[in-house]
């Protein structure tokens, strides 16, 4: 094998060690191996990184022979935390440059781990900056991206430009914050906490003047934690630049205000919806996170289990009625709605949406958006939709008795209708329907299904461990489902994957009503809400209690999300 290895032109003794270890353990074909050199040798690249591109051999596998070929230790940050003393050492910049991440300072002595440490000159460039010795460690690239994405957070550099801020106040030319030029200490501070919150998956960055600081908050599947705190002297300079950004008058402070403004990072572009609002300690700001570039999420993997999808995709398969999504602010209604509208054919059907605002942007679909200036209001922008012979229509909410009265006459006439209402469980939806004035034989002529939701998260999958429920979760689970586990896993200990967070995305639980013959025929006689709900069981409906504990049961959430997150009414 070596003789034929040895052939390959410019491969390095280190290719060749790779290689021989990746066929005798099986792990690489050989057409696949001579495919893995030509690119090499064409490109000019190593073998391993030829490898990882192009997926030809698991990155753990291969990062675990380079340990054993280059004599270093492999580092798995799930169990090697960063310490915050050597990363001091090396700039962020730097950092990212070189796909590496200072670990730990052990006697005056800097270990770093890289992706690339055969790189004798970044090793001597570390060793000046740092002014100590150095020795390497192995990672994964990704991981190495994720570690520094964790374990930087942009605190060093915010703290290098308030410095800069407060030397130009202390020279009275604070001004320029104001004026729109880019290049402020100001402008790169708020630049650095929106490249964070989008690398921390946040949803929201909450900035909040407090008596003797300025609190910087994200919320992380669904939880906000708190991230950095800043001088007071930052405040009013950051909320002028953040209005100036997001179109917005920067000499009004007392009124609320709605903005929005754009933002790319890296080669994400991600849309912000800015409001501010006065309060005791001073304006506030809430910064919401869009981002253009992310795929929609589909049916498939929104939460739903297969005997939910096949309810779901039977219900939208109607050709026309009413298809409403209930649940409280937060609970992915919009996500769900998004994920319908993905799944319909768009080029045999015209699809038209009203939405306050459009969040993402879909092909092939026509979007509006309300516009108080313009008079365009939910009911009115859907009076306007049906001029234009649409097939399917997306309401974003239906609120009032107009905009439930609109929608109904939609979906009479032979459309499509989706929205979303605010409503505890899928029974609720019906008598909150009742509730905005819509007579009950007009709910039974229209709706062919609901489903309510709640969002759960999800324990890390990379640091999450077995736990003990409590003797209350372990009631509540009982009476959902008779067959335990062998274990129940709980929140992780925060790792570098988590943001620390010990929760990594979210995922939902659901409950979906089909309208059937007999459930018609007990909301036009206007029968109970108990009735109604017991027939909803007796027809096969899952509640979304039973929903979340079967995914607990799983692992994918905790009992605690569950009971936490599903009113007791969704039992």
């Amino acid at each position: 094998m070596l003789n034929k290895l040895e052939t390959y032109a410019g491969a390095t003794e280190i290719d060749i060690e790779l290689a021989e270890m990746l066929i005798r353990e099986n792990l690489i074909t050989q057409a696949n191996l001579d495919s893995a050199m030509k690119i090499r040798q064409e490109e000019g690249k190593r073998l391993a990184e030829v490898l990882r591109q192009h997926t030809m051999v698991k990155v753990e596998d291969i990062a675990t022979f380079l340990s054993i070929i280059l004599n270093v230790p492999f580092i798995d940050f799930q169990r090697h935390k960063v310490q915050p003393a050597a990363t001091h050492l090396i700039p962020v910049d730097f950092a990212r440059k070189h796909t590496l991440i200072p670990l730990d300072v052990v006697a005056n002595c800097l270990l770093v781990v890289m992706a690339d440490p055969e790189d004798v000159q970044t090793i001597d460039e570390i060793a000046i900056q740092a002014k100590m010795k150095v020795n390497v460690a192995l990672g994964i690239p990704s991981e190495i991206d994720r570690a520094i994405d964790s374990n930087y957070r942009s605190s060093t550099e915010i703290e290098k430009n308030i410095q800069g801020y407060s030397t130009l106040a202390t020279k009275k030319e604070n001004k320029i914050v104001l004026s729109g030029v880019e290049d402020t200490p100001i402008t790169h501070t708020l630049s650095l906490i929106i490249s964070q919150a989008v690398r921390d998956r946040a949803s929201d960055i909450h900035i909040e003047p407090q008596e003797n600081r300025l609190r910087i908050r994200y919320r992380i599947d669904g939880f906000l934690h708190d991230v950095f705190s800043l001088p007071l002297s930052v405040h009013g300079p950051m909320l002028s630049r953040i209005k100036i950004l997001a179109d917005m008058n920067i000499a009004e402070q007392r009124r609320p205000q709605d903005g929005q403004m754009n933002f790319k990072l890296d080669d994400r572009d991600i849309d912000i919806r800015v409001a501010t609002m006065a309060t005791v300690q001073g304006e506030r700001a809430t910064l919401r996170i869009l981002e253009k570039s992310l795929s929609l999420l589909s049916l498939v993997n929104i939460g739903l289990t297969p005997d939910s999808q096949t309810k779901v995709q039977m219900i939208a398969r109607n050709p026309f009625g009413m298809i409403l999504v209930g649940g409280p602010t937060g609970s992915g209604k919009t996500t769900t709605l998004y994920s319908l509208i993905n799944s319909l054919d768009r080029n045999g059907r015209n699809i038209m949406t009203i939405e306050d605002p459009a969040e993402y942007r879909f092909v092939d679909i026509s979007q509006n958006q309300v516009n108080e200036k313009a008079d365009t209001t939910f009911a009115s922008g859907l009076r306007s939709i049906m001029r234009h012979d649409p097939d399917v229509i997306l309401v974003g909410e239906i609120r009032d008795h107009e905009t439930a009265e609109v929608a109904i006459q939609s979906a009479l006439t032979g459309h499509l209708v989706l929205s979303s209402i605010h409503a505890n469980d899928t029974v609720g939806v019906i008598f909150r329907l009742l509730d905005l004035g819509i007579k009950s034989y007009l709910i039974t002529s229209t709706m062919v299904g609901i489903m309510t939701q709640r969002m759960v998260r999800c324990p890390c999958p990379h640091c999450k461990s077995v736990y003990q429920p409590t003797s209350e979760e372990l009631e509540a689970f009982n009476r959902e489902i008779s067959d335990r586990p062998t274990n129940f896993y709980g929140a992780g200990k925060g790792c570098n994957v988590c943001a620390n967070t010990g929760y990594l995305g979210r995922t939902g639980l659901f409950e979906i009503l089909v309208m059937t013959d007999e459930m018609r025929r007990l909301v036009r006689d206007s029968t109970s809400e108990v009735d109604i709900r017991a027939q909803a069981l007796s027809d096969g409906m899952e509640t979304m209690r039973r929903d979340g504990m079967l995914k607990a049961k799983e692992g994918v959430t905790t009992i605690s999300e569950v009971l936490r997150n599903v009113p007791v009414t969704g039992k």
